[in-house]
């Protein structure tokens, strides 16, 4: 019987591990957590996912005359215009897009001079195909004021509230959505300033920010100065942060409230401390404390310490025209160049840590060459780190991976070696054709739909394609294609079947056909939008 007999191992040896791959899914099911690093294992199949579903052109009405954007538009094309060059592409198109902090109102302003209010619900049902333009009855608001219009801001106190600037003047035109009129509920007013011949200067407002506090607004102006007005004062600036320099600033941010951090012409990012220090509040001047900045940067010269860019290409200095601190990780601090390029700005080493770098808009045999390319202004994705900036040279979107690791595509340190290109988790960006030249972007801050703002003055909604079909009652359903954050896989509705008691949908899982599952189980899982 020996002989049969299986020896065991000696007391204390351990026997070898059996080493697998953990299956991730199972894990985030069973602890409700995920890896630090997961969301960004499955962002390159979000990014696939996205693309044009809706276009809606600026053709609105005030009474019965077109508006001044559809007038200005209409005139500025070949075929209705005998010298259509006599409008610049800085002079058309929409200037800048902003959702409100729950994402159920989107504003735009045109830079011919119009601000309209949208709800965002109606916009996403029309983007079915079934009208081709937007409903004008479902606008808030939509109003005609001054022209050049420039930026347009939530206030994060009062979600009723809207502020825009222009660089035709030096207003502040706050508006409250709450009372239709065409009349700002509110004028903030920057102080006259006379030049040597004694004539008053106007200095046009190139971006504006607001504090959660309901009372601070900054805004930024083409000389080179950021004005601070307390609305509880008074409708003039309280305090000035300045350059110390002449070339206009483009773009402004606020940092958790504490730190204001703005982009030049010249190519700098100037950064001052609110919470005092040596330069606060340097000295007075009519009324107004006016501080230096606590830290310039010059962006070019960060750029040359990226020895492989360097290499390639002469780095010099280019007009900022954006930027934008990322909601998911604050210490990223993204900006966009005028000649398209795009990158992040550590904000805890102030180093350059991510740069994309597409070809030149000249590089195109397609488009002609022109002197001066439209302002654009990109947006982050709430989650995933990801970068939505409008193309340079054609008609389309890139979604930039800007994930502050060196796993990145982008990262300056990255190493293609390390990342399975054949494999269809392979990390890279993603460029989404679109139908007309993209001006700006806004992201909805909870499901990620983009908006972009087009030279044409449209607006393109992109995400997930929908699938609509009619069951026996005659009842419409209209779902979306998914994406499984749980399993971390692209999810294809692939048919709809309307029953009595509920409704169950099939689901295609990277290609091959899974069981049917109820369509509520489905939207539960995806974030799906459900219109009966």
């Amino acid at each position: 019987m020996e002989k049969y007999a299986v020896p065991l191992d000696p007391i204390g040896v351990n026997p070898k591990p059996i080493t697998r791959s953990q299956w991730k899914r199972s894990i985030i099911e069973l602890n409700g957590k995920s890896h630090r690093h997961y969301l960004h294992d499955v962002s390159p199949r979000l990014m696939q996912s996205y693309s044009q579903i809706g276009a809606f052109p600026h053709t609105y009405f005030d009474g019965e005359i077109p508006c001044k954007t559809h007038l200005i538009q209409f005139y500025s094309t070949p075929q209705h215009n005998e010298y259509p060059e006599a409008y610049t592409c800085r002079q058309l198109g929409v200037s800048a897009l902003e959702f409100d902090s729950k994402g159920y109102y989107l504003a735009s302003v045109t830079r011919p001079g119009c601000l309209t209010i949208h709800d965002f619900e109606s916009l996403y049902c029309q983007s079915n195909g079934s009208c081709a333009e937007e409903d004008e009855r479902k606008h808030l608001l939509h109003i005609p004021i001054v022209s050049a219009l420039s930026a347009i801001r939530w206030n994060p106190a009062s979600q009723d509230e809207v502020a825009c600037t222009s660089l035709n003047n030096s207003e502040v035109l706050i508006f409250d959505i709450g009372y239709v009129s065409s009349e700002p509920s509110e004028v903030l007013r920057k102080r006259p300033t006379v030049s040597v011949h004694g004539i008053s200067v106007r200095h046009g407002l190139s971006d504006i920010a607001l504090f959660s506090d309901d009372a601070r607004v900054l805004a930024s102006d083409t000389c080179g100065t950021v004005s601070i007005w307390d609305r509880r004062a008074s409708n003039l600036p309280q305090s000035r942060l300045t350059t110390n320099a002449v070339c206009g600033l483009t773009s402004i941010q606020i940092d958790e409230d504490q730190c204001v951090i703005a982009a030049s012409k010249s190519g700098f990012i100037y950064i001052w401390d609110l919470r005092g220090g040596r330069s606060s509040a340097a000295f007075q001047s009519h009324k107004e404390a006016l501080s230096s900045p606590l830290m310039s940067l010059k962006l070019a010269s960060m750029l040359n310490k990226i020895e492989p860019l360097k290499a390639q290409s002469s780095i010099l200095p280019k007009e900022i025209q954006s930027i934008n601190i990322n909601p998911s990780c604050p210490y990223q601090l993204g900006f966009h160049l005028d000649d398209g390029w795009s990158g992040v700005l550590d904000l805890h080493n102030f180093q350059v840590s991510h740069i994309h770098c597409p070809p030149p808009p000249w590089i195109s045999e397609s488009d002609a060459v022109t002197t001066i390319s439209p302002v654009r202004k990109p947006s982050w994705l709430p989650k995933h780190s990801i970068y939505a900036v409008g193309s340079a040279s054609s008609n389309g979107l890139h979604l930039l991976d800007f994930y502050p690791h060196t796993s990145s595509p982008c990262h300056v340190d990255y190493d293609e070696s390390k990342n399975p290109s054949e494999t269809f988790d392979c990390k890279q960006n993603i460029f989404v054709p679109l139908s007309e030249r993209v001006t700006a972007c806004a992201t909805h801050p909870l499901n990620g739909a983009i908006v972009a703002g087009t030279l044409e003055a449209s607006l393109l909604l992109f995400s997930q394609k929908h699938l609509c079909k009619k069951g026996d009652d005659d009842e419409s359903v209209m779902l979306c294609d998914g994406f499984d954050l749980l399993g971390g896989r692209f999810l294809k509705l692939s048919s709809i079947d309307v029953c009595d008691s509920f409704m169950t949908a099939s689901l295609i899982l990277d290609g091959s056909v899974e069981s049917e599952v109820e369509v509520e189980a489905a939207i539960n899982l995806l974030g799906l939008n459900l219109c009966m």
